[in-house]
């Protein structure tokens, strides 16, 4: 699909947008993007003006609220964002051309889990975040749009923009030490991985839900510590468990995502979350030199 239009929503300053933008502009796509949603965003019609003056022949859904534990005193705002807009532009694809792409959460899954979370596992959110992403899901699945594509991901981080990698580093040149959640387990995801991961399933024609995220497992210990040794930082990571940094929000105890759909797919598998960090470290430290 060499030279076809998107249209990326959340596209100019999103983490994820962004990383999209790039590698389907490097692929020889013509990219349309947009900001954070405006107040026009839920307004079908000013919505359906944009997707009618741009004729893309695929839009990416990047927009969400992602403030996960403001989301549960802002609950109506995130189910605003996460579930309502997705439906909006669900009902706007039916009538219109275009294969819609948009993108979940493994914070659909909640209780406790020893093997990685299939697509066909019954979600049970435990916080308001969520919960609406989950909400988002099912209305758009409801509307059995034929050329939809669901993407569940997590733990990102990537160029551009504030993320939790970025964070750590951050802290521990300014510390000597860090104290780090060990008891939550899940698949970390480097934007540039997951936005060529999409263009391989949009490659593929894949169509319905798809796990997405690099390859294996970290606590968000474990992330920091190799974050850490990566940029070469001296700093002391000390395990805490969730019980010792609360959060308003509940987070999945563990969440990783089972990729092997998306490789019978594409035929692509997924690298490592360790060697992505190493890049997007290298990636930092370079541009900071």
């Amino acid at each position: 699909m060499s030279g076809t239009k998107a249209l990326i929503l959340g596209g100019e300053t999103g983490l994820l947008g962004m990383s999209l933008a790039a590698t389907f502009e490097d692929a020889g796509w013509e990219v349309i993007t947009t900001p954070r949603p405006s107040d026009d965003a839920w307004n079908p019609a000013a919505l359906g003006e944009l997707l009618d003056r741009h004729a893309p022949d695929v839009v990416f859904n990047t927009w969400a609220y992602t403030q996960v534990d403001l989301a549960e005193d802002e609950s109506d705002q995130a189910r605003r964002v996460n579930a309502v807009l997705p439906e909006i532009l669900g009902r706007l694809a039916s009538d219109r051309s275009f294969k819609l792409v948009h993108y979940s959460t493994d914070f659909v899954f909640g209780g406790k889990a020893e093997t990685p979370r299939k697509e066909e596992e019954k979600p049970t959110p435990e916080c308001v975040y969520g919960r609406t992403k989950f909400e988002g899901e099912r209305a758009l699945l409801a509307l059995d749009l034929p050329d939809l594509l669901i993407i569940r991901t997590a733990w990102l981080f990537g160029p551009g923009k504030k993320n939790f990698v970025r964070t750590m580093l951050d802290l521990c040149r300014r510390n000597n030490c860090v104290s780090v959640v060990h008891d939550q387990v899940g698949s970390p995801t480097y934007t540039p991985d997951l936005a060529k991961y999409s263009l391989d399933l949009i490659r593929a024609d894949a169509k319905g839900l798809y796990h997405v995220a690099n390859a294996g497992r970290a606590s968000w210990c474990e992330l920091a510590s190799e974050a850490l040794r990566s940029a070469g930082v001296s700093c002391e990571v000390t395990a805490i468990a969730s019980s010792e940094y609360p959060q308003k929000a509940k987070r999945p105890g563990f969440s990783v995502l089972d990729t092997e759909k998306f490789t019978e797919t594409t035929g692509v598998t997924p690298r490592s979350w360790v060697q992505a960090v190493r890049d997007y470290v290298y990636r930092e430290t370079t541009q900071e030199d």
